[in-house]
């Protein structure tokens, strides 16, 4: 019989249907389960009209508005960078933060000596040893008197809105989340409802202090990317700059903190809590600064006993209403980066976690090797990779490029890659001193995975490249970046051999084969003897090549 309706009524026959009709179960009413079902129909919608409208974001009237702090030569940074930019005027001092210990001792230190502002803009800031002790070092500044302004993306803050509600609410410290989720603990309902939003995210990079000098490439701020995590850690690259450059950062700073995209944190998040939050284990902590402190590298900084090398720096950045579909499509991130590093004519070098190259972008790279430019990408293996799903859309570019003569080179994830990262953490314990702190140097590596996060290049050996953005659609169409061009030979040099270091020690070159297929040449470990060849990629089996190519065929490239 199952369920009717309507009622027959009895009396006027068939045709005649009540308009009020109930629901019948084999043949008899119940309006019992017509009451309940229609409580339970009304309460789903009024639920997902109630999430819907909590999904509406605050107004921003009554936004608080502020502007770098401008440099002051009385504070200690710019008494030591006054007079060097006196001597070298329109230019930019750089200094190369190659390892993790040195990225993130450079930054605890400008927290330390800051005495006027800190302006700090990051795409993730974890919770984690590294997190937790940096973010020590803002508060210690902030007690001191600092104004700080942290501009966080909120794709990756899940967790820890007690943390940011702390945080926040010291009369020093300002956040504001960008493009931030209005339902906090289901964020997938803010994907599901509103992913044309929130699909668009700042991956930005900067630590600015007192307006003098700024750090700035490829870096978040966690475990991985200080080489603080035993189980992976990136091989990463940033810079500290100087001079000319730094006006132009804070004023990019302001104008994302001011954007439509940037909303106060207690707009968005519950009040601070009153319990204490958690913090580090005190042996982690303690051997981790340890071997802070005996890495040379870390100690001349903290001495101040390095020279920037003075070159001319152009910073190029994207538009905010980049987030919300508001900006200019002429003078896009993309755009900008070709007309900064110009034309190759001899030889482009090119390294980027996530490279999905598009049509046209392999269509020039191939353009660029058949004109006779020696043309490398250095990327990482399926094996390195932690999104495996843009690597699906590296895959099915492969052929196409290695036929048009670019050279490949894939990261393997073995911890002989960290090298690349920390040199000295691997070296015998006669180049490296004692036995001992040889030790203590590995003693975050162990089995670690490597994972290639630099965003990096290198023209002609001239110009550099150092930033945030990946050579893949997302970077060029839907995040936000920015990056530092650098015009210096020898860093552009050091670069060079950096990458013929990488591809020689700690990377496959993949190559086709005579039956045009696609083969993977390790080199040998010492150095001696024929290098190994793969006829399928390193680290994956079968049923991961399989799915690999079955998502290199779906229509998600832009989403990459």
């Amino acid at each position: 019989m199952g369920i009717g309706f309507g009622i027959v009524d009895q009396d006027k026959g068939p045709d005649h249907c009540r308009t009020t009709a109930r629901p019948r179960i084999d043949g008899a009413p119940n309006q019992v389960l017509t009451d309940t079902m229609r409580r339970w129909v009304m309460g789903l919608l009024l639920g997902l009209a109630a999430l819907a409208a909590g999904c509406a974001l605050p107004p921003l009237d009554g936004r608080s508005v502020s502007v770098a702090v401008l440099p002051d030569t009385t504070t200690t940074l710019g008494r030591e960078v006054a007079p060097m930019l006196g001597e070298h005027p329109g230019k930019t001092g750089v200094v190369a933060l190659k390892t993790g210990h040195e990225g993130f001792a450079a930054r605890v230190h400008l927290a330390d000596i800051a005495e006027r502002s800190l302006d700090l803009q990051y795409y993730i800031w974890h919770a984690d040893l590294t997190g937790t002790l940096l973010m020590d070092a803002v508060l210690r500044a902030a007690d001191r008197g600092v104004r700080v302004r942290l501009l966080l993306d909120d794709d990756n803050t899940a967790g820890m809105d007690a943390q940011i509600a702390r945080l926040d609410a010291h009369p020093n410290i300002e956040v504001r989340l960008y493009n931030p989720f209005v339902v906090r603990g289901a964020r997938w309902w803010g994907y599901l409802t509103n992913l044309n939003r929130l699909n668009h995210r700042m991956h930005n990079k900067s630590f600015t202090a007192d307006g003098w000098v700024t750090i700035m490439g490829g870096r978040n701020i966690g475990n991985e990317y200080f080489n603080a995590n035993k189980d992976a850690s990136f091989v990463d690259l940033d810079v500290m700059v100087v001079g000319n450059v730094v006006s132009a950062v804070a004023s990019e700073f302001d104008r994302y903190w001011a954007s439509d995209s940037a909303y106060p944190a207690h707009l968005v998040l519950p009040p601070a809590p009153s319990t204490p939050l958690p913090s580090v284990d005190p042996v982690d902590a303690s051997e981790y600064l340890n071997a802070l402190e005996e890495d040379s590298a870390v100690l001349a900084l903290k001495e101040r006993r390095f020279a920037p090398e003075w070159v001319p720096a152009r910073l190029i950045v994207d538009d905010p209403r980049k987030t919300s579909g508001g900006a200019p499509h002429s003078g896009t991130i993309r755009q900008r980066f070709t007309a900064a590093m110009g034309e190759p004519k001899r030889q482009t070098f090119i390294v980027s976690p996530y490279f999905v190259p598009s049509r046209i972008g392999a269509e020039g790279l191939v353009e660029l090797a058949r004109g006779g430019v020696d043309t490398r990408v250095l990327t990482n293996s399926f094996a390195s990779s932690d999104v495996a799903v843009v690597h699906a859309g590296y895959v099915k570019y492969r052929h196409e490029l290695l036929r048009g003569g670019v050279r490949l080179f894939e990261l393997r994830p073995d911890p002989e890659a960290l090298s690349l990262a920390d040199p000295l953490r691997y070296r015998e314990p006669d180049e490296a001193g004692s036995a001992q702190s040889a030790g203590k140097r590995r003693w975050i590596a162990g089995s670690m995975r490597a994972s290639l996060h630099a965003k990096t290049s290198q023209v002609d050996r001239e110009r550099v490249y150092v930033g945030s953005f990946n050579f893949d659609p997302r970077s060029m169409e839907i995040n936000t970046e920015m990056g530092l061009v650098i015009e210096s030979p020898f860093l552009a040099i050091d670069m060079a051999q950096e990458f013929e270091r990488g591809a020689r020690q700690a990377s496959y070159e993949v190559k086709l084969n005579a039956q045009d297929q696609l083969v993977w040449i390790e080199p040998p470990a010492d150095g001696q003897g024929p290098p190994r060849v793969m006829q399928t990629e390193p680290g994956t089996t079968l049923l991961q090549r399989v799915l690999l190519h079955m998502l290199s065929w779906l229509p998600i490239e832009w989403l990459l």
